[in-house]
């Protein structure tokens, strides 16, 4: 299992929002309040959508853009993927190794990432806290994981570059690999 943001989506310096102001004139300290701070939580869990709750903050502090537009650049920002990894990837799934991501997203950006950028095409599956109503923090995801994939536990190793996810991957039995993105995959897996 392998987590997207910060291992298979390599982050952009300053984050997705870093010109966001300069591009469509919204500040980002504006949309973390507005909108991450108290709506993010229900959207992340899949309990609302996302335009569902991003148009209306919009329109009030950035009448001129959409939901859609925000949405757009946000996913084109927060994209571009580590082909050393994916390489790396691709190799041990030659091996007959399935290979999943394990994500904190919501719907959209699900499906963007998934069909869009194509990652149906590098992976088995993608298990997101929208889908399946938990995030790493919980140990709800890694049963529903676990359910959805019939691998048990100890067949499970989770790849991610946040500490407390590992050790919650490992609290449940499975395998974990914190990721930094200083070495290459194939000289980290015991294979």
């Amino acid at each position: 299992m392998v987590d997207l943001d910060g291992v298979v989506i390599v982050p952009r310096p300053g984050g997705w929002a870093a010109d966001l102001e300069a591009d469509l004139g919204l500040s980002a300290t504006d949309l973390q309040a507005h909108f991450f701070t108290p709506h993010w939580e229900d959207v992340v869990l899949g309990r609302a959508g996302l335009h569902e709750r991003l148009a209306p903050v919009l329109a009030k502090i950035a009448p001129r853009l959409t939901s859609e537009q925000l949405a757009a650049y946000w996913f084109d920002k927060d994209a571009q993927l580590d082909m050393a990894l994916l390489d790396d990837l691709a190799a041990v799934r030659a091996r007959g190794i399935e290979i999943h991501l394990a994500t904190v997203q919501e719907h959209l950006r699900a499906d963007h990432l998934w069909t869009t950028l194509g990652l149906r095409e590098r992976f088995d599956a993608m298990h997101y806290s929208a889908a399946l109503g938990a995030k790493k923090s919980d140990p709800t995801f890694y049963a529903a994981v676990e359910a959805r994939t019939g691998f048990s536990p100890g067949q499970l190793i989770l790849i991610d570059d946040t500490a407390s996810n590992v050790e919650a991957a490992c609290a449940a039995g499975w395998g974990g690999l914190r990721w930094t993105g200083k070495a290459r995959l194939l000289d980290l897996l015991p294979l």
